[in-house]
């Protein structure tokens, strides 16, 4: 896919997806720095991932019903600016408490924003559905890489620079949206508030939903706590997680389609999840050694990128329904891993001591493995066609009595749908 060649809705809301995801790497660098300004414990700073990701989670039920109402364009715009109003206030703000409340704030217009703009990619990209993920995971990389070098360069100057930052650019992002995207000819049918349960009862999309959320616990856990144990300036986390997101976003847009052409989609995710499980493991083992984290840091960039795209491809071609539906259902389900694995690690590395939050992490990935290896029957389709054609949420059938993860495939929903 030739990034030229899209149109100009598409390249506004990846300029903004760009901006957007700075944001989630931009405090990482001054995580440290905040507690020892304020006098908070690794717990207490942690929870600043905690409730930006419980309700980003938790908003992202009402995405796809307020998306379908409002439209993309208003929706995205309204996501921006509670971002905006979320991060300047944090960078107002004199206690860990009110941080980790307008952090909350932040996770709102997070959802908003991030659910509503992979559905506008993906509907208006000029290629095919892989090939806009790739782009939308491009975008991500980016921003995710970007975001805590900005973040080291404004927190050498204080803590509250990249709250002040994620402010300003997240305007700029709101003026690109609004100048450049055209609103839509016509809206979705509104959808329900029901809906993304609905989508769950599909056990495909249930069961890459639950691999996220194991799989995430390992990343956050990874992206919280590593500061603490690092030690190290904002400047020098900074260019660590710098050096991550550039492996994430070379393994997003490089490996993962070469992988998944070799291997196929489901054997790929597993071996992207393996490796990052045995990434955990050694900083497990030794975190004492800050080279060893560093480098492991920097290799989970890999593997994470491989499973990020993959993934995501995976849940718009999982079930046949709207892709926002979809994309709520599982965003809903993967950021409970996000929001308790940083309060537990800290929890976890204060009470008892560093190496175990890296151990617990590793377990919740293969965890994660497990889930997927049970679930991949319902998933054989996606190698052969890479979309089922949608149907609204209400309308997928109730799963027979008894049906499981481990159930027979003929008595899946699934094959039903894709043999018809």
């Amino acid at each position: 896919m030739k990034l030229l060649q899209q149109p100009k809705a598409v390249l506004a809301v990846a300029f903004a997806c760009v901006i957007a995801f700075m944001g989630i790497g931009l405090v990482d660098p001054i995580l440290k720095p905040i507690a020892d300004s304020l006098g908070a414990t690794p717990s207490q700073t942690s929870l600043l991932f905690t409730s930006y990701m419980a309700i980003m989670g938790l908003a992202m039920l009402i995405t796809s019903a307020v998306s379908s109402r409002l439209g993309v364009k208003q929706t995205l715009l309204l996501g921006l600016v509670v971002i905006i109003v979320g991060a300047g206030l944090a960078g107002l703000s004199d206690s860990i408490r009110a941080i980790v409340g307008f952090r909350a704030i932040w996770g709102l217009g997070n959802a908003l924003f991030v659910a509503t703009a992979l559905a506008a990619i993906v509907s208006a990209s000029s290629g095919s559905v892989r090939d806009a993920i790739i782009f939308y995971e491009a975008a991500l990389g980016v921003g995710i890489a970007a975001g805590p070098l900005i973040g080291g360069v404004l927190g050498s100057i204080s803590w509250r620079g990249p709250f002040f930052g994620v402010s300003v650019l997240m305007t700029i992002a709101f003026l690109v949206t609004f100048l450049l995207l055209p609103n839509a000819a016509a809206r979705p049918r509104p959808s329900s508030l029901r809906d993304p349960f609905r989508a769950l009862r599909h056990p495909g999309l249930l069961g890459v939903a639950l691999t996220s959320l194991c799989y995430n616990f390992g990343f956050f856990t990874l992206l919280a706590y590593t500061p603490f144990p690092l030690d190290m300036s904002t400047q020098q986390v900074g260019l660590i997680f710098f050096g991550w997101g550039v492996m994430l976003a070379f393994a997003s847009v490089i490996l993962a389609p070469r992988l998944q052409g070799s291997f196929g989609t489901i054997p790929s995710i597993l071996i992207a999840l393996t490796g990052f499980a045995l990434i955990l493991a050694m900083m497990a083992i030794w975190t004492d050694n800050k080279t060893v984290l560093v480098v492991g840091v920097v290799a989970a960039g890999l593997f994470l990128g491989i499973n990020n795209t993959l993934v995501t491809e995976t849940v718009m071609n999982a079930a046949p329904v709207e892709r926002g539906v979809a994309s709520a259902a599982y965003s809903f389900v993967r950021f409970s891993g996000g929001a308790v694995a940083p309060w537990l690690a800290g929890y976890l590395g204060e009470t008892i001591n560093d190496h175990v939050p890296y151990w617990v992490g590793a377990a919740a990935v293969m965890l994660g493995v497990l889930v997927l290896i049970a679930s991949r029957r319902y998933l054989s389709h996606l190698d052969e066609s890479h979309e089922l054609p949608a149907i609204p949420a209400h309308e997928i059938p109730e799963a027979p009595a008894g049906d499981t993860l481990g159930d027979t495939p003929e008595d899946a929903p699934v094959a039903a749908m894709a043999r018809s």
